[in-house]
């Protein structure tokens, strides 16, 4: 602001006549906009460094070591695919691999599939008895179509009567001791949920640029630690890997709740959240 009144003021003596004020007041006021916002971006950044619960840090994250049970509970994986043929084969081949000590199967809700998802999914199994596949029924009025599958998948899987349900999507690798660190998480600390945040794949220029700015923001919205953290309200998941015990989801009303949700993952956290606890790791 002083070179802008410095260029516009008269000479001492010329008796030049002063500039219209207009002049005088927009540079003034330009400059001392700029000033403020400059301020106020610097404040906001101080605020989410310190008081935002340290999103930035992503230090929340699953043992790399996971602690032996003594009894392992029951698990289910169910995933919901619809013409998924492109990804279903290395989905299911990861979750048959897991090496996983306690009884374990996969469910593969089919969601009327044309490019033989359901067919791939059962020569990935090779005849394994691990996985079975079901056709879904018509949407149903009222529910999303993932959380549909989703419903359909729980339906049969409690005829297992699991202790742990595991939702995932059909386009997400599980490296063999996922399951595993998921359900020591989840024990070790008494949790209902536990949800990791999975690597997305970055190829193209764009996907580069865009997905850290998405994972930034989503900690920043949701920050891990505050998830974690029991007195405080903020829950969240990454719908693409689930880990919830099968009794706190039927006690939160089951995905009957949030049958309409379209960001279903959060939604089915808040849910879970008031009646038990919850962990969110980044993997």
């Amino acid at each position: 602001s002083d070179v802008c009144s410095s260029d516009l003021s008269p000479t001492r003596g010329e008796g030049t006549q002063p500039p219209p004020s207009f002049l005088v007041g927009k540079g003034r006021g330009g400059g001392n906009a700029v000033t403020a916002a400059a301020i106020i971006a610097a404040l906001a950044w101080i605020f989410l460094l310190l008081f935002r619960g340290g999103f930035w840090k992503s230090d929340q994250r699953l043992s790399n070591d996971p602690a032996t049970l003594e009894i392992w509970p029951a698990v289910v994986a169910v995933i919901p695919a619809r013409d998924e043929a492109e990804t279903i084969g290395r989905a299911v081949g990861s979750l048959l691999a897991q090496d996983y000590p306690g009884i374990f199967s996969v469910i593969v809700v089919d969601d009327g599939s044309t490019d033989g998802t359901a067919e791939i999914a059962h020569a990935t199994a090779a005849g394994s008895d691990k996985l079975t596949v079901i056709a879904g029924r018509p949407l149903e009025p009222g529910w999303t179509g993932k959380l549909w599958a989703l419903e359909q998948g729980k339906a049969e899987a409690g005829k297992r009567t699991p202790t742990f349900l595991l939702f995932t999507d059909a386009d997400i690798e599980h490296d063999p001791p996922n399951l595993r660190r998921l359900v020591a998480k989840a024990e070790g600390g008494c949790l209902d949920m536990v949800s990791s945040m999975v690597q997305l794949v970055a190829a193209t220029g764009w996907e580069r640029l865009l997905i850290p700015a998405f994972i930034f923001f989503f900690q920043k919205l949701y920050p891990f630690p505050w998830v974690n953290d029991p007195r405080r309200s903020t829950a969240a998941a990454a719908g693409g890997c689930v880990l919830i015990r099968a009794s706190a989801l039927d006690r939160a009303g089951g995905l009957t709740s949030i049958r309409d949700r379209v960001i279903d993952d959060c939604a089915l956290a808040a849910r879970i959240k008031p009646g038990g606890q919850i962990g969110r790791a980044h993997v």
